[in-house]
C-alpha cells in the first residue's frame, strides 16, 4: 500500500528520527539522537504533569518471575501475545507484558490507611509484547514500547470514579496541548466485556454489570459523547478508551482509563478504614498519553513533521553565509546550547539558500541567519518556519522568545 504523505513511515525517514533493523528484529525501533530529543520531551512533560496532580513516579523491573503473572491472571489472558519464559537458576521469568502486578505489589508493601488513599502509583515503564507479524506497522505496532501507565488504589468506588474523571481530565488536558479536538482528533470508546467469554474475561457478572453501569453514567454526566464496544474490555474490567485514525485511516486507542474489581482480590489489596479494620481497595488503571511510540506516531502524522518548538528535535539552526562567520556562529551556538535551546551548527561549504532550503525540509522552526551586518552588530537575522523574516535582533531577544514558545507549549 503506498505511504500517504503524511505518514509517519514515511516523515520518520525523512526527518530522521527512528529506523528498523532486521538485525536487531522486527517491531523493535531504535530511536536517533532526533527521535529520542522528541520522545524526551514528552517524557518529561507527562511526569512534570502527572507530579502536579499528585501522581508518585517509581520504577520497576522490566523483568519478573512467572509466578507474579499466573497470580495476576494475565499469564493465562494474555499467553499468546507474551514473549516466552526465560528460565534463571531454575526459576522462570518472563519479559514483563504491562506494570500493573509490579505496581501492586509495590503497594502491598506496608499498611495504608484510608486517610492516604487514593496513592496514584505511575511509571514511563518499558513493556514487551509479542505481536503477530503481519500486525507490526511503523511505531503504532511494535514489540515494545514505553507506556505512560498509572495504578490508582482508591478506599471506595466513589473515589475510584472521581480518579477516572480526573483522569480523563488530564487526558483532555494534553490532548489540548497537542491540539487535539475531541469528536475530530480523537472520540471516546466505552469498552464493555462479554458475559459468556469466560476465557477472555474474569468471570463476575454482577461486577461486570456494575462497572460499566459506573463508567457510562459517568461519562454522561461529564457530558461526553461515546460509542460503546462489545468485547473490547480488558480481562480484569470495562475501560473508556481514547481513540484515533491514524494517516491510513485506521483507528488505534491512544490513551485508556480502566476500572478493575479482579486484582484486588488477587493482590489482596486492603487499606485500614477509620474503624480500625481491614478493607479491600479498589483500582483503577490509565495511561495519560498511551504508549510513547504510538503518541509519537499519532503527532508526526497530526504536524506533518512540523512539530511545535517545544517537541521539535532540533528547535533552532545557526546558518552562517561564510567561512569567515564560523567563530561567531559556533558562539551562538553555545550560548543557545547552555540555555537548553537544541540547536545545530551548519558549516556546510553551501549556499545561503541551500542551508534554507535543507533547514526547511527538516522543518526546524527557527533559523538564526550570520553574516557580515550581524557580526559587526551583534545580533543575528531571524527567520521562522511559520511566519518567514523577523528581521535583526540581539541574541538575548531570541533567546526568551525561544524560551517563553517553549514554556507555553504554543
Amino acid at each position: 500500500m503506498e505511504e500517504k504523505e503524511n505518514d509517519h513511515k514515511k516523515l520518520g525517514k525523512e526527518l530522521d528520527l527512528f529506523t528498523f533493523s532486521n538485525t536487531v528484529g522486527k517491531g523493535l525501533p531504535l530511536w536517533t539522537a532526533k527521535g529520542a530529543a522528541l520522545r524526551r520531551s514528552l517524557e518529561r512533560f507527562i511526569v512534570d504533569e502527572e507530579i502536579k496532580r499528585g501522581y508518585q513516579h517509581v520504577y520497576t523491573p522490566a523483568i519478573a518471575k512467572l509466578d507474579l503473572y499466573k497470580k495476576s491472571g494475565h499469564y493465562p489472558h494474555y499467553k499468546d501475545s507474551m514473549y516466552a519464559p526465560i528460565v534463571i537458576d531454575d526459576e522462570e521469568f518472563m519479559l514483563r507484558p504491562m506494570t500493573c502486578p509490579h505496581h501492586f505489589e509495590l503497594y502491598a508493601r506496608k499498611p495504608w490507611s484510608y486517610r492516604e488513599l487514593p496513592v496514584r502509583i505511575a511509571e514511563l515503564a518499558q513493556l514487551y509484547r509479542y505481536e503477530q507479524s503481519g500486525e507490526l506497522m511503523g511505531l503504532q505496532r511494535v514489540r515494545t514500547f514505553c507506556l505512560a501507565d498509572a495504578h490508582i488504589i482508591c478506599a471506595s468506588e466513589e473515589q475510584a470514579i472521581e480518579e477516572i474523571s480526573g483522569a480523563l481530565d488530564l487526558i483532555e488536558h494534553v490532548s489540548s496541548i497537542f491540539g487535539l479536538t475531541q469528536g475530530v482528533d480523537y472520540k471516546y470508546r466505552l469498552s464493555l466485556g462479554d458475559r459468556s467469554n469466560t476465557e477472555k474475561y474474569y468471570k463476575n457478572d454482577a461486577a461486570w454489570e456494575k462497572g460499566e453501569d459506573l463508567l457510562r453514567k459517568l461519562m454522561q454526566k461529564r457530558n461526553q459523547p461515546f460509542v460503546e464496544a462489545k468485547d473490547e474490555a480488558a480481562f480484569y474490567g470495562p475501560k473508556i478508551d481514547v481513540q484515533m485514525q491514524n494517516a491510513n485511516g485506521k483507528e488505534d486507542t491512544a490513551f485508556t482509563v480502566q476500572y478493575d474489581f479482579c486484582m484486588p482480590e488477587r493482590f489482596d489489596l486492603t487499606y485500614i478504614g477509620s474503624d480500625g479494620k481491614e478493607h479491600r481497595a479498589f483500582v483503577v488503571h490509565r495511561s495519560s498519553i498511551g504508549a510513547i511510540e504510538r503518541v509519537v506516531a499519532f503527532l508526526i502524522e497530526h504536524y506533518a513533521g512540523a512539530f511545535p518548538l517545544w517537541l521539535s528535535p532540533v528547535q533552532a539552526v545557526v546558518l552562517p553565509i561564510s567561512e569567515k562567520h564560523h567563530e561567531y556562529a559556533k558562539k551562538i551556538t553555545h550560548e543557545l546550547q547552555e540555555r537548553n535551546i537544541r540547536v545545530e551548527l551548519n558549516i556546510n561549504n553551501e549556499s545561503l539558500g541551500k542551508k534554507i532550503r535543507e533547514a526547511k525540509q527538516e522543518k526546524i522552526p527557527y533559523f538564526l541567519v550570520l553574516g557580515d551586518k550581524e557580526m559587526e552588530s551583534g545580533e543575528v537575522t531571524l527567520e521562522s518556519r511559520d511566519n518567514g523574516q523577523l528581521g535583526s535582533l540581539k541574541l538575548e531577544e531570541v533567546i526568551k522568545k525561544l524560551e517563553e514558545e517553549i514554556r507555553n507549549k504554543k
